[in-house]
């Protein structure tokens, strides 16, 4: 009863005024990005700007009975609660009426609600029960598939939902498990397999015909990434042991393997793809480290050949997880970011529109409600996904530069609240809701400049919609909750 009746007196303080200034602004975005000038009034439950009135409403209250109830029950109550959203989801599935080709939506009545936001603070809830477990080690292979399968669970239900956007917002728990231990060649191996499927995709079919024209191979994308995985490979090698010979003898049987695939192909009758002879020079190498690993008992020389053989598993397997797991609409999206297509008519147009509703702001912007790019609504979905589009153009650079500010104070606060936590189980989920928040802002503001693919995920507390802020204030009120009793709970 103590912790209750004192919770308003601990809580932290500075981060509700962050939150609620962020709400209110958002408020007046959404307001000015679905302004008519025939319904004025603010209230007007017909249209966006008064429904946002309500979610925000609820969201208070929401966000006051979470800071009533005992924080305990996070925890003890943390697999429960993942088991059911588990079921939610996959009922979402046969049940959502399909919205735009998604099937993601639960109609309650009057209401629309989509699970998959509150899946977010869910998962961290079970992640941070999983981590705080006693004989938890991040280093287990069995800790490690447990993680794995709390977080991926959802992802694939909600990729299945066709909701892609919402599902990559689950790797932003990477970040949480390298705090909590989790060695940093896993961020690495992300940033190599991101890179890898820019390069494939890049170097696709749209390119054969130029690479042709210059005697380039027609698997020259397979060619680049295995060339990219190889001289990584050897860092690695380098890093760990400083085998210069190894290093040597390496590189010289991957020039030799190419330059006798050269000459054997200037014969007309002989047409041997420059793949195959990698995927030969990759076998041979794999036993040739793995002679090196009895040898000289050192993991370092086979874990290096295993990136390579994932490198050119990943490479290949990159055609069909663009072209089966991906919508048209999504693989016309990456290729007009990474300047394949050029569609402004099309999978192009929100971009293009975006941009030029901020550019149009200039330093000081045009003034609230006075953005013709968002009055003359050529901005879809300018209450939502590209909310901040509204801002750059009425408030320009000043106003777009200070709501980043304030997303950068939130994150730089989450984390410090994170930090001086004594529960590993607050911990992880503090540094959960930081992570997630980030994501967010980070492909939000990206794709809203065009230097993300649009994906479709909502900038926190900004986008209308009510089951992002009800998800978002849910996250961070859980947290703010188990900050307030911190003290309690050692």
């Amino acid at each position: 009863m103590n912790s209750k009746r004192n919770i308003f007196s601990t809580v932290d303080w500075t981060t509700i005024v962050i939150y609620l200034i962020m709400v209110v602004l958002g408020w007046f975005a959404v307001y000015s990005a679905s302004f008519d000038y025939e319904h004025t009034d603010i209230f007007d439950f017909s249209l966006r700007h008064g429904k946002q009135i309500v979610w925000i409403a609820l969201g208070f209250l929401t966000a006051f009975l979470i800071l009533m109830v005992d924080e305990k029950i996070y925890d003890v109550f943390a697999y429960p609660i993942y088991a059911i959203m588990i079921l939610v989801l996959i009922v979402t599935i046969f049940v959502a009426p399909d919205v735009k080709g998604s099937h993601s939506w639960l109609v309650l009545g009057p209401v629309s609600i989509q699970p998959a936001e509150f899946s977010k603070f869910i998962t961290a809830l079970a992640l941070a029960k999983l981590i705080s477990t006693y004989g938890f080690k991040m280093s287990s292979v069995r800790s490690l598939f447990m993680v794995g399968l709390i977080i991926c669970l959802p992802m694939l239900i909600i990729v299945l939902q066709q909701e892609t956007g919402s599902a990559l917002v689950f790797t932003a728990f990477v970040f949480v498990l390298y705090r909590e231990g989790l060695t940093g060649w896993v961020l690495f191996m992300g940033v190599s397999a991101i890179v890898y499927f820019v390069v494939s995709i890049i170097y696709a079919d749209t390119y054969i015909s130029n690479m042709l024209a210059f005697g380039m191979p027609e698997d020259w994308g397979k060619v680049i990434v295995f060339i990219l995985a190889f001289i990584t490979q050897l860092i690695i090698i380098f890093y760990n042991r400083r085998d210069i010979e190894t290093i040597k003898k390496l590189s010289i049987a991957l020039i030799i393997t190419m330059l006798v695939t050269y000459l054997l192909n200037l014969i007309k009758s002989v047409n041997i793809p420059y793949s195959y002879a990698l995927l030969l020079f990759t076998s041979l190498e794999l036993l040739y480290c793995l002679g090196l690993t009895i040898y000289n008992r050192r993991k370092t020389y086979f874990l290096s050949v295993m990136f390579l053989v994932g490198s050119v598993l990943f490479s290949y397997s990159v055609n069909f997880m663009f072209t089966k797991v991906l919508q048209p609409h999504q693989q016309m999206r990456i290729k007009v970011t990474l300047g394949i297509e050029d569609d402004p008519d099309g999978a192009g147009y929100n971009v293009r529109q975006s941009e030029i509703a901020i550019g149009s702001g200039g330093f000081w912007g045009k003034g609230f409600l006075n953005g013709t790019q968002t009055k003359l609504k050529y901005v879809p979905e300018q209450e939502t996904d590209f909310i901040y589009c509204t801002i750059g153009e009425e408030k320009g650079f000043v106003g777009s530069v200070f709501v980043l500010l304030l997303y950068l104070g939130l994150l730089f606060r989450l984390i410090f609240l994170a930090e001086r936590q004594k529960s590993v189980f607050n911990r992880v989920y503090g540094y959960s809701v930081a992570s997630i928040m980030f994501f967010h802002l980070a492909v939000n503001v990206g794709m809203v400049i065009g230097l993300a693919p649009v994906i479709g995920i909502p900038l926190p507390f900004f986008s209308y919609g009510g089951s992002s802020l009800w998800g978002f204030t849910i996250l961070l009120f859980i947290f703010l909750k188990l900050d307030g009793t911190r003290s309690e709970n050692i």
